[in-house]
């Protein structure tokens, strides 16, 4: 008899110890499937509705050597979080369900084995790198994977806290999370976010907000349900939202109030964008819950739909793979590069450095504004609302920028000279501060090579991977199979102004290991591209817009054989700038795309065409008279027109459909 009364008050003692806690970890996901975009952290309170607010969650590297090690590696305050009636509070991803009363960013927390800890204080008491501690710790928890050990050293700093994997083997751990017991042990099992473990407490009737597609054109019209999980014993009511940033009230029609009946699980309503004949870009529509009455809960919230516009503007300019010349006129200032004339070899190119990379002239910017730079700098000609991918020589909704995990069907920031071979890997903050807002740069102000636009272009991700640190030419990245090669000139006018912009940089010819610093190739590859892939009204359009960013421009484009004098045949030979400046011959071929004529017009006197194949080998040439059309019996593809009149010639792009 004595001996059950004791193990009955050791039991209440211990389970009275269990939750004596202020906080504990109630439950954590770290590995997802896919990408990481429903992990989460459950904390849970001793009493219900327990303000959060002077209390931070920490989490901490559990790699035993390394700088890293035993230091945090994310924060999160908890000022302004309340638990609810069952003592929860809910972090996580967007795709969390229910939605988490505070979102942080995919992929944040690390699979393990690492430790999570709750504290008493502030956000900034736990900078990045900050070595784990006991002092003020409310709560810890080790967490791993598969076979995962306890990072002992870790454990230690934090007074030894409990631990556990998410599962044996990778897909329990991908499908199980991390769970307290009442007895204050932990088992992993399917994850219960928002809501407790073991069943108990009140249950929630979620709802849940569903729509057709997530993409639609200005004028059209959708349906937007909205679904509990279990019949309503009393009618239901209250309010949504759809504006979002420039998309407001103005651009729909429909009724934001939801109503379901008593004994009913839905509601359904129509929306009407309106088609308002702005140009306004694309926009997105986020549909979001207002205040939902007790007993309720979000079981999404906050869905984006994509409405297209049908307003967008084109340019008088074509793409890089149907391009034009002559239609955008250079905006290089008068006197701009006088100082080239009439030098040579090293002082020749300290004359080009002198000019773009001026410490009192020139500005350099972070990475962060690159994405607005290119928004405009590579916006395609044919649509406004559409960046030209230049590897891949196509166009791709601006919306679709790839900000974070895989980037299949989006688009990034492309660093033709790579950031790793540059030596500037993330040297620039990622957060974007405007054209109001740079610095002075100098020709040893290597960092600023991460965010210079003049060798930054928008690109698809997947392409932009398979490029990855490689040289160009000579068996190494040629582009996709079958590509037109329409970037090839842009990429070589990039690197020469990199190769001389920078004093740490350089091309050089053959292909160097890609692991090399300071150095990319191949010199007489890209040397053959800036020749056969002339700077078209594109390359100038981004060359002018740039320059209102960073002051100073991409003299390669403006200069058609500048590169030969510093790099190439002409090396050693005075340059002489006023054969740069001539006037171009000015003429017209179409129609550009092509099928067996074409139209060469604007010459007046007798001329010559010379087409060549990409790569620079002569198909045919013909002579003429005046304004005229040609035959010519060429196969599918991309090739280069020269026309010759009198003194004066000009290369064009022509595309053989």
């Amino acid at each position: 008899m004595i001996k059950k009364y004791f193990l009955h008050l050791f039991l209440l003692v211990f389970v009275s110890f269990s939750y004596g806690q202020v906080l504990v970890i109630n439950e954590i996901d770290s590995d997802t499937p896919g990408i990481d975009t429903k992990e989460f952290v459950e904390i849970k309170s001793q009493t219900p509705n327990f303000s959060l607010d002077g209390y931070v969650l920490v989490f901490y590297n559990g790699n035993p050597t390394g700088s890293t090690s035993n230091k945090s590696y994310f924060a999160i305050s908890l000022n302004g979080l309340t638990t609810d009636v069952n003592g929860l509070a809910l972090i996580g991803n967007t795709e969390v369900s229910p939605v988490p009363q505070k979102i942080f960013s995919n992929s944040s927390i690390q699979n393990g084995p690492d430790a999570v800890a709750i504290y008493q204080g502030s956000y900034a008491d736990f900078p990045i790198g900050t070595l784990a501690t006991t002092a003020n710790l409310i709560h810890a928890f080790g967490h791993g994977t598969t076979t995962d050990t306890a990072p002992n050293g870790l454990m230690t700093l934090l007074g030894n806290p409990f631990f556990l994997s998410e599962g044996s083997t990778s897909t329990l751990t991908q499908s199980q999370s991390i769970q307290r017991k009442a007895d204050g042990t932990y088992e992993a099992k399917l994850p219960t976010p928002g809501a407790n473990n073991d069943g108990s407490g009140v249950i929630f009737n979620g709802i849940r907000i569903s729509v057709p597609a997530l993409q639609y054109n200005e004028g059209d019209n959708f349906n937007v349900t909205f679904t509990t999980q279990t019949p309503v014993t009393s009618n239901l009511t209250f309010t949504y939202a759809l504006s979002n940033g420039t998309f407001n009230n103005a651009d729909f029609t429909g009724n934001t109030t939801v109503l379901i009946p008593a004994g009913s699980t839905t509601f359904t309503t129509n929306i009407q964008i309106v088609d308002d004949n702005i140009d306004e870009g694309d926009e997105f529509i986020k549909i979001k819950f207002g205040n939902l009455p007790s007993g309720f809960i979000r079981m999404n919230d906050n869905i984006e739909i994509v409405v297209i516009d049908n307003d967008f503007t084109t340019s008088n300019w074509g793409t890089p793979l149907n391009p034009t010349y002559g239609n955008v006129a250079s905006t290089v200032p008068n006197g701009y590069y006088t100082s080239l004339n009439g030098k040579s070899g090293a002082q020749l190119k300290q004359a080009v450095q002198d000019i773009i990379a001026n410490p009192a002239v020139v500005r350099a910017h972070n990475y962060g504004d690159i994405t607005d730079i290119l928004k405009k700098a590579d916006q395609n000609p044919l649509n406004s609302n559409q960046v030209w991918l230049m590897y891949k020589e196509t166009s791709r909704a601006k919306y679709l920028f790839q900000d974070t995990g895989d980037g299949t069907g989006r688009w990034n920031r492309e660093h033709i000279y790579p950031q790793s071979r540059g030596g500037f890997t993330d040297g620039t903050s990622a957060t974007a501060d405007g054209i109001d807002v740079w610095v002075s740069s100098n020709a040893d102000s290597l960092q600023h090579g991460h965010a210079d636009a003049h060798h930054l272009r928008a690109e698809d991700g997947p392409e932009n991977s398979s490029r990855n640190n490689r040289d160009y030419g000579l068996g190494d990245y040629n582009g996709f199979a079958g590509n037109a090669g329409s970037w090839k000139g842009d990429v070589a006018r990039a690197v020469f102004y990199m190769s001389v912009r920078y004093n740490a940089l350089s091309v050089v010819n053959g292909n160097p290991p890609d692991t090399t610093v300071g150095q990319l190739g191949d010199l007489a590859t890209l040397l053959q591209w800036n020749q056969n892939d002339p700077a078209d009204d594109f390359e100038m359009n981004r060359n002018n817009y740039i320059y209102t960013w960073q002051y100073n421009r991409n003299p390669f484009i403006d200069l058609p054989n500048l590169a030969d004098y510093i790099f190439g045949a002409n090396v050693g030979q005075v340059y002489t700038l006023s054969v740069e400046e001539n006037t171009p011959l000015k003429v017209a071929i179409y129609p550009n795309p092509a099928t067996n004529y074409i139209t060469v017009s604007g010459i007046q006197e007798d001329g010559i065409l010379e087409i060549y194949s990409i790569s620079g080998q002569q198909l045919l040439e013909k002579q003429f008279s005046g304004s005229t059309t040609l035959h010519v019996d060429l196969a599918s593809g991309l090739y280069l027109a020269k026309i010759t009149s009198g003194e004066k010639s000009t290369i064009r792009k022509i595309v053989i459909k």
